[in-house]
């Protein structure tokens, strides 16, 4: 009787591993970017007290507060990979830990319009374009 020998070639295993190759020099950057986005949107949601007491603050006084306390927030916010959220005269600097946007900065200006106060986010700060939300790449 023959005996039949079962398994993969080395041919078969060298295009199996290119592959992975490929698809792991795709996937890696785009998981850090991904990661780094999300270390962003903290700072964000940090931010979402600070525009909830300045747009308050404004309905009250008639004016944008001049830094944390007059708007009624702690005086220092932070957070996992957020140094720290300021506010000043209307407009938010949420400035964030981790590398790569370590010491980086992202902006958000108020304005008042018909009694209500709306926020804008754009190319204020020094956070790069590909790491903002979507709304903040302008």
């Amino acid at each position: 009787m023959k005996k039949l020998q079962k398994g993969f070639t080395l041919i078969e295993l060298m295009i199996v591993i290119a592959i992975l190759g490929i698809l792991m020099a795709i996937a890696i950057p785009a998981y850090q970017d991904y990661t780094v986005r999300a270390k962003v949107s903290e700072g964000i949601n940090l931010a979402g007290a600070a525009k909830l007491a300045i747009s308050e603050y404004v309905q009250s006084e008639g004016v944008f507060p001049s830094d944390n306390t007059n708007a009624g927030l702690a005086p220092t916010i932070s957070g996992n990979d957020v140094t720290s959220v300021v506010v000043s005269t209307g407009i938010i600097t949420i400035t964030y830990t981790p590398s790569p946007i370590a010491n980086s900065t992202l902006v958000l200006s108020a304005y008042t319009t018909a009694g209500s106060t709306l926020w804008t986010c754009g190319s204020d700060g020094s956070v790069s374009a590909r790491f903002r939300p979507a709304t903040c790449r302008n």
